[in-house]
């Protein structure tokens, strides 16, 4: 049945599935997740492998090296990345587009337990996860204490915040940051164990023995069966002090600290540059961003209130604004367009009735929008608003057509129904071919892949699900409405007559005809020349900056600053951030040093390669904005004053001048996305710039990459740039010379063992353990020589290693370097480059940088010099649009020429395309923004909109030729 004739005889049937639409809308509103961006489903994995200890060569060749060979055997496996510090390896395994993740992840546990069977003895299971836009943190849990130290804090978070954390739907609850384990140590004294001849693993060794975990039996009584409990594991810490050692020698003797501690610290959480303790709040990949929030924010109350009373909980860096403002633009942009379409009509047919009939047809569209995205599944997010928010300037086209067209029929109409059927006729075809135009704009995202797939769909989806609800609003609702209210008076030209200046119009056009023959090729000429042109003079970014007034600034200090220092470091950074804009911080939160291997999972939150390391985030007061002007002043600032701050700190330890001006000069500082826009779109490069050169040889990538360093710093708009690794990490080196250990009786493990004991701890040597009795919960016991105790070479050479022998009688032991980061690709170790941009696009940097390596000589045979970061996934980007708006612009070419059934009439619709460009370019150019995915997104509508109002023109132009009238 025809829609207009099933409308107009069962309006009320028409008022009904309104009102059901209506209804429909509010329940999806309800029910749809609500998210920053749509799932990117980025086929990555990430696989982290704890080993508490080890050193960055033997995480990579003892652990990493064997998971990398295995997973070269998973089905759609492009690429392996790893990254080995100590005691952590970190895994990026990147597929093919198109891979099935479920399976991919299934293939990935399966070589992970094959792997482990080529691993060292106590090697424990890695953390395995999917990457994608849910792994970015929607904020931060904080809790603070100006009483408690952070160990205390990070007990009651991990066991008492993080359950009830957990436990709220859609959250996923990694570990806190910024303490560490609670633990029992014991402290050994090394002038004890040296005046006793006792060595630290001698110590170890006892402890095992003296306080261990066994199993209870039962009595089979008369009448019972009791229990038969023994204390062979400690019910209060200070009973490990009563453990024979020796005869007559007893371990309170040699530790006579026994201390309810933690375990040691390899980095700090600063808060407003106090001490503190942070969870981050991920949200599962199905969750909605904004109910996350809601509901963590509902439940701090009752966290509050398990928690000690000086302890403060606080939810900060809330990312969900992000969502809400977004909403609120589209409502604003609805009702703009609204009172702007309304305007129009009204200045234009002088009716009101015109008016509410045309914007009624706004929201109902958009509803209509909402309501198919629920029901295939999607969610309200940055993209699908955008799309809803291009729709709004669009959809209205159709009404308002139809409306006018009503109005003209007006004048020879007997009745309203009859003009209203009249007009509805003669504008169906023009307005489903407009319609359609719409609609093949953004067709060809669904041939795209990966990223750019998975932004565009939702996107196109929701522009075309709103002009479909708005052409079948058109021909139903819109005649029903039309009846109803508009009034009809007979004779009556509702158009009115042209006014004079569209006459002049006409008339100068008309003139234009009679040239036709050499107007239209110099047009086209010369419009396609003026895009190449102007095309060139474009920049190019993935997406536009987003000025959230906030940042993130990572420090590097001298390799193996102490984290004492770095921490100070950070410090003072904080105050001169805080002297640049006087009070101008809201809040600020950062990590100092490197995640403990207790809590291997953090490190795919927030990747540390060492001590020497502080990443900073710091959120401005509301109104603060131009973060990249500060960013441009604090470099400036830092790189002296930090410089400075190093060299006097370094000065004042007694290091000579020289060396302590050469420690001052490896600061480096480096500013990272600090937003979840930002970090989404960055696809996980925390710099725009990265340059990596990968070989066989270590040597041999290090003598390059010093090359191109050089080449790159010729770039003049490249800043912070840095190599990415740890390369001169300082090491003491312990040679054991094997024969004078063979001659006094001392295994190379018991050296070893002593020598973890005295630097590091037992808890990765021989596990032991204590429970809590008043919670039930279990920690670990270790033995560590305090760290005070051992600070140079001296004392490590006189660390006992058996009886009366010290490490210096068996052992040569010499100040060294090794990296302190090893990173791979694909099993080829490498070096990488990073950096940032200043005053400049990353599409001309990308060509300036290309530039730069070519001026490069050639690499040695075996070297491979690639260019990452952002610039990668940008020229795919791109690549992608620029198909799809090459297959856009023919989709349609093909479907008007099947309407119009002339291929003439349907170049002449698509002939307005290049003009629509070089505006588009013009635009850009003129505002100084950038092509990048929002801006293109604007451009293909654009195309749309042109495209289709040429078809209007065309119809009834060629309707009015066949009908005999004049050019």
């Amino acid at each position: 049945m025809n829609p207009i004739e099933f409308a107009l005889r069962r309006p009320i049937t028409i008022v009904v599935l309104m009102i059901a639409l209506a209804a429909s809308g509010v329940l999806a509103c309800r029910r749809m997740k609500i998210d920053i961006f749509p799932p990117l489903n980025l086929p990555v994995i990430y696989v982290c492998q704890p080993y508490g200890g080890m050193d960055p060569q033997q995480m990579e060749g003892m652990l990493a090296n064997f998971y990398e060979y295995h997973f070269l055997y998973i089905n759609g496996i492009h690429h392996v990345e790893s990254k080995n510090v100590q005691g952590v390896s970190l895994m990026k395994l990147f597929f093919h587009p198109g891979t099935d993740m479920a399976q991919a992840l299934a293939e990935t546990v399966g070589y992970v337990n094959r792997s482990r069977a080529f691993m060292p003895p106590g090697t424990v299971p890695p953390f395995i996860m999917r990457f994608d836009t849910g792994s970015v943190p929607v904020g931060y849990l904080v809790l603070r204490s100006d009483t408690l130290t952070v160990g205390e804090i990070q007990d009651q978070a991990l066991f008492k915040v993080r359950p009830m954390f957990a436990s709220i739907p859609g959250v996923s609850a990694p570990p806190p940051f910024g303490g560490n384990q609670r633990t029992i140590v014991v402290r050994a004294d090394p002038e004890r164990l040296r005046a006793y001849g006792v060595s630290p693993d001698e110590l170890i060794r006892a402890l095992s023995v003296g306080n261990t975990i066994s199993p209870s039996g039962s009595v089979r009584t008369a009448t019972t069966m009791p229990l038969v409990p023994v204390n062979s594991m400690v019910a209060k810490p200070a009973e490990l002090g009563a453990i024979s050692v020796r005869p007559g020698v007893f371990l309170r003797d040699l530790a006579p600290k026994i201390e309810d501690a933690n375990d040691i610290t390899t980095g700090y959480a600063l808060v407003n540059g106090r001490r503190a303790v942070y969870l981050l709040v991920t949200k599962r990949a199905d969750a909605s961003t904004l109910d996350v929030v809601q509901r963590v924010r509902a439940e701090l109350p009752k966290m509050q209130a398990v928690l000690p009373s000086d302890i403060r909980v606080s939810f900060e860096f809330d990312q969900s604004p992000y969502v809400t403002n977004a909403i609120a633009n589209v409502g604003t942009e609805g009702l703009l367009s609204a009172g702007l379409v309304g305007l129009m009509v009204l200045v234009f047919l002088r009716d009101w009735r015109s008016v509410v009939v045309v914007v009624l047809n706004i929201p109902l569209a958009l509803t209509g929008s909402l309501v198919a995205l629920w029901l295939c599944g999607f969610s309200v997010n940055l993209m699908t608003l955008g799309g809803l928010a291009l729709a709004v300037g669009i959809l209205v086209d159709e009404a308002t057509v139809e409306v006018e067209n009503i109005h003209t029929q007006m004048a020879r109409a007997r009745c309203v129904a009859v003009a209203v059927r009249r007009g509805n006729d003669e504008t169906a075809v023009p307005r489903l071919l407009a319609m359609l135009c719409i609609l093949a704009v953004f067709t060809p995202a669904f041939l795209m892949e990966g990223a750019a797939r998975a932004l565009f769909v939702p996107l196109s989806l929701a522009v075309g699900f709103a002009m479909v609800t708005s052409y079948v609003l058109s021909s139903t609702f819109v005649p029903v409405l039309c009846v109803w209210l508009l009034r009809h008076r007979p004779g009556e030209n509702h158009t009115g007559k042209p006014a004079s200046w569209a006459y002049a119009f006409g008339r100068v056009v008309t003139g234009f005809t009679a040239a036709r023959a050499f107007i239209v090729p110099v047009y086209l000429i010369g419009a396609s020349v003026l895009l190449v042109h102007l095309g060139t003079l474009l920049g190019w970014e993935i997406f536009p900056t987003v000025d959230a007034g906030q940042f993130q600034l990572r420090l590097r200090g001298p390799d193996g600053m102490r984290i004492e220092q770095t921490e100070d470091l950070a410090r003072e950074a904080l105050r001169l951030i805080d002297e640049e804009i006087p009070g101008g911080v809201e809040i600020s939160l950062g990590y100092v040093g490197v995640v403990p291997p207790s809590y291997p999972i953090n490190s795919v939150y927030l990747w540390m390669g060492g001590p020497e390391e502080a990443v900073l985030r710091v959120r401005l007061k509301h109104g603060m904005k131009r973060i990249e002007s500060l960013k441009m002043r604090l470099r400036q600032k830092m790189a002296s004053n930090l410089r400075e701050w190093i060299a006097a700190r370094y000065r004042s330890a007694g290091v000579p001048e020289s060396k302590a001006l050469q420690q001052a000069d490896q600061l480096r500082l480096s500013f990272e996305p600090a937003d979840i826009v930002n970090e989404i779109m960055s696809f996980g490069s925390p710099t725009p710039v990265e340059v990596v050169i990968s070989g066989p040889k270590m040597a041999d990538n290090r003598l390059y990459a010093a090359k191109v360093r050089d080449a790159l710093a010729q770039v003049p708009t490249l800043r912070d740039l840095q190599y990415g690794q740890s390369l001169d990490y300082p090491t003491l080196d312990v040679t054991i010379d094997r024969e004078k250990s063979a001659t006094a009786g001392v295994t190379a493990e018991e050296t070893a063992r002593s020598l973890v004991a005295a630097t590091s701890s037992s808890r990765f040597v021989v596990p032991n353990y204590w429970r809590d009795p008043a919670s039930g919960i279990g920690y670990q016991v270790q033995v560590e020589i305090p760290q005070a105790n051992i600070t140079g070479q001296a004392d490590v050479e006189r660390i006992p290693v058996k009886g009366s022998l010290l490490l210096r009688d068996v052992a040569d032991v010499r100040e060294g370097t090794m990296p302190g980061q090893i990173d791979r690709y694909n099993m080829r170790r490498l070096v990488s480059m990073t950096a940032n941009i200043e005053g400049e696009d990353l599409g001309r940097v990308a060509a300036r940088l290309a530039i730069a390596l070519n001026s490069v000589e050639k690499a040695p045979a075996g070297v491979q010099v690639d260019l990452r970061g952002q610039i990668g996934p940008m020229n795919d980007l791109f690549r992608s649009l620029g198909f799809g708006l090459a297959g856009a612009v023919g989709a349609i070419t093909l479907l008007l020429w099947g309407a119009f059934q002339s291929l003439r009439l349907a170049l002449v619709a698509v002939a307005a395309v290049p003009a629509v460009l070089v505006g588009v370019v013009l635009a850009l150019l003129g505002t100084g923004t950038t092509l990048n995915l929002q801006s293109y997104i604007g451009a293909i509508m654009a195309v749309g909109v042109a495209v289709a109002n040429a078809i209007l023109f065309v119809t009834f132009a060629e309707r009015d030729r066949l009908a005999g009238a004049s050019p």
